[in-house]
């Protein structure tokens, strides 16, 4: 029987109802030519990558594929299907000549919709298939996926765009500039009133404004949103010389004597010296700096960062200050002054709650720290977001993986990246973890950490997945009551070890069912710190059952673990209120939706 299914899953898209609805099949073209019905397909075969020409696309945008094949072939076959969650919106067949193959798409032009594409090549009896999301998005802030940069010497074109397309191949559309910047006070360098060639970041490394400027190009060549970090109130030591008034400052001191200031490594161009950012004359001071910055690079936003609680503060005149309470003053004039987009970092989430109800940010973004040390309050967090801001705004993660791991050279860990990504993706935010490299401290240049093939492989499908069932994710989806219950696993619905975790959102009259396993997990810490998580056994046909007496039409299921993220029919049964399917394979995460009867 197992052999059965899995041949059946193997067939090139043999019959309609092996991967997806009936219904959806009906809804198909006509004129679409039937695939072939009995190659097998063989991963990895035949295939070596499959992508697109950008990370998000507006409507009426059309899509531009390409695939590469493993060696030149005298013909062959390429089947496509495009689907919207698990219907079909189109198929189409192609002739593929050589070693490579390039096609176009136009998605439907309807507003903030993911897509997933199938795409099969079959040669002389045997076949490979590889699967690719789309985001059909025209404001980034809706579904951000946010990665970073954080190196900025002297580059060639080759050396950026390798950047870029890994970038792009996991759909990142937003990339924070980290540290790019020549002073915090003075974020670019000018000789003679114009921009210095070169100059040196807070780290004394050598910063190019070539490079600077070439990534932004790059960047929004691929329909990705480019964003200038800098702090809300930070200034080097020299501040004064630049025109910066110590007056301005945040003091540790009713008397206005003992400055707030962030202590860096001696070697470093300066400590940070911190001002009070409701300051009129500091914000002028500091938004007119960067309105330079944009007028001379084509930044599309601003991310704002901050140092999080900084304990009790005065101005210079003995008044205390609310620091939090701070933010939104300073982000809403920016925003009067310079009318881009606005990201602004809550570490630990101090001053998220100010910044969701009053502050002009296109998402939330929170640095995660000790104080949500477990998996559950990762989901705690964008819960907590999503009430903030009236389920309005979406969320960005800053959580740093492997910490202590990567102060010696070494490889991230794959089960600890796979399970804290499963949470925060079905939890409905994103994780800030890819730039040049991965995350694993707050520092972003820190690179002692490399992503090993198989966990790269493996983060494509997540963020696959994470695009392509994103109007199910992150499309505000609202809680739901519908609880999940094993019987030869244990299922909670809480984050427990030696469990899988279940919890259900509802979005259109669909309960959408997660399932992620913590079965054989070693910590319940989702930093992994030490690089210690252990890879969880798979399970095959897992049988899981939720309580309603809604009259249910189907349940359909799809993993970033299996099958490339293809949706697939489940047969199940409802008696007694109870409706009961299994879940073919759980590895990292299941996801499982169940729709009603009208």
């Amino acid at each position: 029987m197992r052999r059965a299914r899995l041949m059946r899953m193997a067939m090139v898209f043999a019959f309609c109802a092996a991967v997806t609805m009936t219904s959806a099949c009906e809804k198909a073209p006509d004129t679409v030519q039937s695939p072939p019905k009995n190659a097998e397909i063989h991963k990895g075969s035949l295939l070596k990558g499959l992508s697109t020409n950008k990370a998000a696309y507006w409507p009426g945008e059309a899509v531009r594929f390409q695939l590469k094949l493993k060696q030149p072939a005298p013909g062959g076959t390429v089947h496509i299907r495009y689907l919207h969650l698990d219907r079909i919106i189109k198929e189409e067949r192609l002739q593929a000549e050589g070693d490579k193959l390039a096609w176009s798409w136009e998605p439907p032009r309807e507003e903030g919709q993911g897509y997933l594409a199938e795409v099969v090549y079959e040669r002389e009896g045997e076949a490979d298939q590889m699967n690719i999301a789309v985001d059909v998005s025209s404001d980034w802030g809706e579904f951000p996926r946010y990665g970073y940069l954080a190196d900025f010497p002297y580059m060639n074109t080759g050396e950026m765009s390798r950047v870029i397309e890994r970038l792009n191949r996991f759909h990142i559309n937003g990339i924070q500039f980290y540290d790019w910047q020549y002073k915090h006070q003075e974020p670019i360098r000018l000789e003679e009133g114009r921009p210095a060639a070169e100059w040196k970041d807070i780290a004394n490394r050598s910063v190019s404004f070539n490079t600077v400027k070439d990534y932004i190009g790059l960047a929004h060549d691929h329909g990705m949103k480019a964003m200038n970090y800098n702090l809300l109130f930070g200034a080097y030591a020299d501040a004064e010389q630049d025109g910066v008034n110590r007056e301005w400052g945040l003091f540790k001191d009713p008397g206005g004597n003992d400055q707030d200031k962030h202590p860096l490594p001696d070697e470093w161009a300066s400590d940070i010296d911190l001002y009070d950012p409701s300051n009129r004359d500091w914000q002028n001071y500091l938004t007119g700096k960067e309105i330079k910055t944009f007028d001379t690079l084509p930044f599309d936003g601003w991310h704002v960062d901050q140092l999080g609680d900084r304990g009790e503060l005065w101005t210079h005149d003995g008044k205390s200050v609310n620091l939090a309470a701070t933010y939104p003053s300073f982000l809403n004039a920016a925003k009067e002054k310079l009318d881009v987009d606005y990201v602004m970092n809550a570490v630990g989430q101090f001053g998220q709650e100010a910044i969701a109800r009053e502050a002009p940010v296109k998402f939330l973004y929170t640095e995660v720290w000790g104080n949500h040390p477990q998996y559950r309050n990762l989901k705690e967090v964008i819960d907590e977001n999503s009430g903030y801001s009236g389920n309005r705004l979406n969320t960005v993660l800053a959580a740093y993986m492997n910490y202590h791991l990567s102060d010696s050279p070494g490889t991230f860990n794959t089960p600890g990246i796979l399970l804290t990504d499963a949470v925060i993706f079905a939890s409905g935010g994103s994780h800030l973890e890819l730039g040049e490299n991965m995350l694993s401290k707050e520092y972003f240049p820190h690179k002692n950490l490399s992503v090993s093939p198989e966990l790269e492989e493996q983060l494509i499908q997540y963020y696959d997945f994470l695009v392509a069932y994103q109007n199910l994710l992150r499309d505000h989806p609202e809680e739901s009551s519908l609880k999940a219950e094993g019987t030869e696993v244990a299922v909670s619905d809480q984050a427990e070890q030696g469990k899988v975790w279940s919890f259900s959102k509802r979005k259109d009259g669909k309960d959408i069912v997660h399932f992620i396993n913590f079965t054989d997990a070693s910590t319940m810490d989702w930093n992994d710190d030490h690089g210690t998580q252990t890879e969880p056994a798979e399970r095959r046909n897992v049988t899981v059952s939720v309580k309603t007496d809604r009259p249910v039409s189907k349940v359909w299921f799809a993993s970033p673990d299996q099958n490339g993220g293809s949706p697939q029919a489940l047969p199940f049964s409802q008696r007694d209120g109870v409706v009961e399917w299994e879940l073919p394979v759980l590895k990292y995460w299941d996801m499982a939706v169940v729709e009603y009867k009208e």
